[in-house]
């Protein structure tokens, strides 16, 4: 385990650096976002990062009281990661980053990895926006589905793949238009409204986007 290293200043944005400073920390904290998950799966979606880092950076987060680590129950009987309640306030963070960093996008590099769940943290940010109300909304891309818990307090903010219940909304769209959600260029309301959205559904969630 790497020894920490500090700013050493009597400050608060300081000494949160110390622990969320260094590289593919808060990209982690994304991916646990998610709920519990293996190494493997963590290393699939985190394209770029060595096992020795990405290995040394769980095991700070642990030591730091951002992660836990268990063994799954028979037959996975498989180790998993997880955020602590420390780990999950990150979320706000994340989400102010993901707002900060969107006008630097631009278009997308060749070299520019994807994951259809990359668009889960501005799509949280545009329902509520839309005052959508809390529920379980999936998503519906080219690049993979994926499914958000809309004003969750607890617990996972996404998911991979399609809902595990039924929805209360489901949206189909494009990447196009996730991105021009991601960066201020539309409202989720006007994407609606001007088809570039496609909700079913017949929950709360769905009568309040059908209805804006």
């Amino acid at each position: 385990m790497s020894p920490r290293r500090s700013y050493d200043q009597y400050c608060s944005a300081a000494r949160a650096l110390d622990v969320v400073g260094d590289r593919w920390t808060l990209l982690v904290v994304r991916e646990l976002l998610a709920g519990p998950r293996r190494y493997t799966d963590l290393h699939a979606d985190l394209p770029g990062v060595s096992t020795d880092v990405l290995a040394s950076r769980l095991k700070d987060m642990e030591r730091d009281g951002l992660t836990t680590r268990r063994r799954l129950p028979p037959p996975g009987a498989a180790y998993v990661y997880e955020l602590t309640g420390r780990g999950r306030r990150l979320l706000p963070v994340l989400q102010a980053l993901e707002e900060w960093g969107a006008p630097a996008l631009g278009e997308r590099r060749p070299t520019d990895a994807v994951r259809a769940h990359w668009f889960a943290l501005p799509l949280l940010r545009a329902l509520r926006e839309a005052g959508a109300g809390a529920g379980l909304v999936e998503v519906r891309l080219e690049e993979g589905d994926f499914h958000l818990y809309a004003g969750a307090d607890e617990g996972p903010v996404y998911g991979d793949g399609p809902a595990p219940a039924e929805p209360d909304a489901r949206l189909t769209l494009d990447a196009g238009t996730c991105a021009a959600l991601r960066q201020g260029e539309l409202e989720l309301r006007d994407a609606v409204r001007g088809g570039r959205v496609d909700v079913t559904g017949d929950g709360a969630v769905a009568k309040a986007l059908r209805e804006v």
